[in-house]
């Protein structure tokens, strides 16, 4: 697939407040400053789509990008904050929960995990209540030009073998660069697969 035209569509807080017009979704979330932004900004090839920010907890809203008049690409609040006060994740938390729970449209979610350390227990406990609530995802590794390819080979390896204490079966997982372009065809190709089954 290749994206022609990304153009925004609108910002919400609950669900009721998503773009009147309903299509497939594929939604974007990890913890604060995993890259989120940059990664939507590659996939799209338009630098400013989504905000980026060397602050973290900048996306407070759920926010809709119409694709090729075809699809939404949301980006979600990033989740795990810790500067940000207890009331503020509340509501983060909230946002995120009325999204990912109620969306009738959303197809998949996309988990990004920071490819350079252990996958954290942030991660895998916002992992496991998407499995305990049926919600289908794959996993995006970020940042993978920041070490050597055998390092992040062998931290994937590692992170895999984490979720395997956990889950029977993994999910499917993409390694990705903002900054190298490298894992855009491989989502894109996913996406692209997905939407042909609808």
């Amino acid at each position: 697939m290749r994206i022609s035209e990304a153009k925004f569509a609108g910002s919400s807080t609950r669900v009721a407040g998503r773009p009147a017009r309903r299509l497939p979704e594929f939604a974007f979330i990890g913890r604060s400053n995993v890259g989120k932004s940059s990664l939507i900004n590659m996939l799209c090839g338009n630098g400013k789509l989504a905000m980026t920010s060397a602050t973290p907890g900048k996306t407070k809203v759920v926010n809709h990008f119409l694709i090729n008049d075809r699809w939404y690409l949301v980006d979600l609040p990033g989740y795990g904050y810790a500067k940000m006060g207890q009331k503020g994740r509340e509501q983060l938390a909230a946002v995120i929960r009325d999204y990912i729970l109620n969306s009738e449209e959303l197809v998949l979610l996309f988990v990004l995990v920071d490819s350079r350390h252990d996958i954290t227990q942030i991660d895998r406990d916002f992992i496991t209540e998407l499995g305990e609530n049926g919600i289908p995802f794959a996993i995006i590794f970020t940042k993978a030009d920041k070490q050597g390819p055998n390092v992040t080979k062998a931290q994937i390896q590692r992170d895999c073998e984490i979720l395997g204490e956990q889950w029977e079966e993994l999910p499917p997982m993409f390694c990705s660069s903002s900054k190298t372009g490298a894992g855009k065809e491989e989502i894109l190709a996913y996406i692209d697969d997905i939407l042909k089954t609808l």
